[in-house]
């Protein structure tokens, strides 16, 4: 289980860049909302695929 994890938009050119910074997982939209949910997806299908030792090694780097 990860908890909560925190997510971070910016504008980039024409679009949004949403980023997961505990799990250095990114995506992009063309609006805040589509950014959003497509690191929703992303986050969602990097837990679905890493190995346990992935995830724990990205959330220990974080909290250095």
């Amino acid at each position: 289980m990860v908890g909560k994890l925190s997510s971070i938009v910016e504008r980039e050119d024409a679009g949004f860049m949403a980023m997961c910074p505990e799990l250095d997982v990114a995506s992009q939209g063309n609006t805040i909302d589509e950014a959003r949910a497509n690191l929703a997806e992303a986050v969602e299908l990097f837990l679905e695929t890493a190995s346990d030792e992935e995830i724990q090694s990205r959330l220990a780097q974080h909290r250095l």
